[in-house]
């Protein structure tokens, strides 16, 4: 394992607080939006090449701190023109990041911790366990490489990669926050979405602090469903669950609340649950991806007959709420919704817990 250099890292740093360590260092602040402009929009993490930042200025930073990113060690395209990138941390920890191409779309898929905690029973990720949550550079460093991979900004970022957004608050809300700004990937809010298994105090905090779309895993129309494939739900049951995504959306008709709902054979698949589904997003705007399950090694469940899923999804259609089925990608490189997996030293039998941030649930 690699040393980490005790040097503060400038990519955990958003516009205020680049303008923040240009004054500490006494200089203008103007001096740190170019600082993130470099950094970011030009991809530049040499000092000595941002040549409108003072000599002194970049002197000080090259003395008193460094511009640090993840590492791909791995490359893995597709013949969809899907790309997995697998990116190593300082500490030896490892995460992955997709590329999706489709039309003039680019979309990259990012992690926001190594592992998860939260134990979903058909995704690959949950299996590996939880070491811990990524820092704003590991999460905007993946958008950095994917920046420079494709030759220009992506048009879309999804927190759906490698953990659970919400329960890594801060930096989650930082880095989506450098995704937005205009000195950095100018990403429009509705461009930036956060995926969440359903960690209910934190959708409320959410939306006072960012307007990113939100999606939410949920996958079955039920709690007694819900709980055996998504066990969040046993601490925030759909009662709690619901209100708080309405909430999200409201005051912009033109906003809905995407639900994300994986087809598992004989599990959550049938008309009866999509009659379920109709009648507990009754009132919220909504929006449902139904998605193949995509297999992998050691789980149980199989992939819903397509024929059964388009029943499900014109069942939801006459009902009035729009639904599509997400095409699969990047199957064969295990890119595909669930099937990341990394390189996760796994903490949780250990410490016994994985305490949640700021949400003030405790994980088991």
């Amino acid at each position: 394992m690699t040393a980490i250099d005790p040097k503060p890292n400038l990519l955990d740093l958003d516009l205020a607080g680049c303008e923040a360590l240009a004054a500490e260092l006494g200089f203008k602040t103007f001096h740190g939006r170019n600082l993130l402009k470099w950094m970011h929009k030009h991809g530049v993490v040499d000092f000595d090449a941002m040549t409108d930042v003072p000599k002194t200025l970049r002197a000080a930073l090259s003395e008193r701190t460094q511009i640090r990113l993840p590492r791909i060690i791995q490359d893995h395209p597709s013949a969809d023109g899907t790309t997995k990138w697998v990116m190593e941390l300082e500490d030896g920890q490892r995460v992955e990041t997709v590329f999706i191409p489709e039309g003039k779309r680019s979309t990259i898929c990012v992690s926001s911790q190594v592992g998860c905690a939260l134990d979903c029973a058909f995704c690959a990720t949950a299996q590996q366990g939880f070491n811990r949550n990524l820092g704003v550079a590991e999460i905007i460093g993946q958008v950095w490489h994917a920046t420079r991979q494709l030759g220009k900004a992506p048009t879309n970022v999804v927190m759906m990669g490698m953990g659970e957004p919400l329960a890594n608050f801060d930096a989650a809300v930082a880095a989506m926050d450098i995704m937005q700004d205009d000195l950095a990937y100018m990403l429009a809010k509705h461009r930036v979405t956060l995926s969440t298994s359903g960690i209910v105090p934190n959708i409320y905090r959410l939306r006072q602090v960012s307007d990113v779309s939100l999606a939410v895993s949920l996958h079955a129309p039920t709690d007694e469903l819900r709980d055996a494939l998504v066990p969040i739900n046993r601490k925030y049951p759909l009662a709690e669950l619901i209100p708080a995504c309405k909430a999200y959306v409201a005051g912009d008709k033109r906003r809905k609340v995407t639900w994300e709902y994986i087809m598992l054979d004989g599990v959550n698949d049938s008309l009866t649950h999509a009659k379920q589904l109709i009648r507990l997003l009754q009132g919220v705007p909504s929006k449902v991806n139904l998605i193949p399950f995509n297999p992998f090694t050691g789980s149980d469940f199989g992939t819903s007959p397509p024929e059964r899923v388009e029943a499900f999804r014109q069942r939801l259609a006459r009902s009035g709420i729009f639904s599509m089925t997400r095409k699969t990608r990047g199957d064969e490189i295990s890119a595909a919704c669930g099937q990341l997996v990394g390189r996760v030293q796994d903490r949780t039998r250990r410490l016994g817990r994985v305490v949640v941030q700021d949400s003030g649930m405790v994980a088991p």
